[in-house]
């Protein structure tokens, strides 16, 4: 399984200009992006996430603003990631449990690979850790 990890998106621009980052769905992105959504005006004492995905996969942008990101892989694997540029994302694949804090501008968009759907959350860290394990 993919371990989590950070995409680099192509500036292209000038600092007189200004700048344009691409992500595109099955070449910067790691799939077919089929839902976007957006956080904004997320006050900085909220953890937002709190869960892990089965079927879907996301990369987080970090638009405006600073996002610090907690991760943590069924196998143990954890780690913590700052996105403050906006040329940049977070991969996480499927069953990556994930939080998230906020700086006090900070805009997040999230390219997702599925629509919404509750069935596809696992809310409960118990569960989450023995998700599939009885399979």
């Amino acid at each position: 399984m993919e371990k989590p990890h950070i995409i680099n998106f192509k500036s292209i621009g000038s600092s007189t200009l200004g700048y344009l980052s691409v992500a595109e769905g099955n070449k910067e992105v790691p799939f077919e992006i089929k839902r976007a959504y957006w956080t904004y005006f997320t006050p900085q004492d909220v953890t937002r996430g709190g869960h892990a995905n089965i079927n879907k996969e996301l990369v987080l942008v970090a638009v405006a603003g600073t996002i610090n990101i907690n991760i943590e892989m069924q196998d143990g694997f954890k780690a913590t990631y700052t996105l403050s540029k906006p040329d940049e994302g977070l991969y996480l694949p499927k069953l990556c449990w994930h939080n998230m804090h906020y700086s006090h501008n900070a805009v997040q968009l999230v390219l997702a690979s599925n629509l919404y759907s509750e069935e596809d959350y696992i809310r409960d860290y118990t569960l989450f850790k023995i998700y599939g394990k009885d399979s």
